[in-house]
């Protein structure tokens, strides 16, 4: 169990620049989008929904990876994307802490169902207003999710060498 734990912890450290940056690329994009004065800024807004479901997505990744490998079990059915949230929005008594608050956990099911917008429907019903309320939450919500992932890592890392010390 410990490898598991070393590894999964390693891989959220690894990710949380990757999502750092993704977060800096959607500001930076959206910001052009409200200053670009051109024929068609669509471009833009396209860009800022690519990369806000990139976010979501290697988030979901890493929580994925949490119920496969500390969880032992892995969400399944219509709405295993939502109920993966809530998953890792609660504490498994014995196993783990929640990985996310609540606050998190209700921002990104936000996120979540933009996410499925982006998947599923033609770029050029993006509305902006609505992706402008997810990116005015979303420095918030970054900065809340780095402190929660990173405290999960740590845990994980703890765990790991507990079960090293006892072999």
């Amino acid at each position: 169990m410990n490898q598991s734990y070393q590894e999964l912890a390693e891989r959220i450290l690894i990710e949380l620049p990757e999502l750092e940056q993704t977060s800096k690329r959607i500001q930076h994009v959206w910001d052009q989008y409200q200053r670009i004065d051109i024929d068609d800024p669509a471009v833009y807004l396209d860009s800022t929904a690519l990369n806000l479901h990139g976010f979501y997505s290697g988030l979901e990744r890493l929580f994925e990876l949490t119920a496969r490998h500390v969880d032992r079990s892995s969400p399944s059915g219509e709405n295993w994307h939502r109920d993966l949230i809530r998953a890792m929005a609660t504490e498994l008594a014995q196993i783990r802490p929640a990985v996310i608050g609540e606050q998190s956990a209700r921002r990104l099911d936000e996120l979540r169902r933009f996410r499925h917008l982006v998947r599923n429907v033609y770029a050029i019903t993006f509305d902006a207003e609505k992706i402008a309320e997810l990116i005015s939450t979303l420095p918030d919500l970054w900065g809340e999710l780095e402190a929660e992932l990173t405290a999960f890592a740590d845990f994980l890392e703890t765990i790991a060498q507990s079960d090293q010390t006892r072999d």
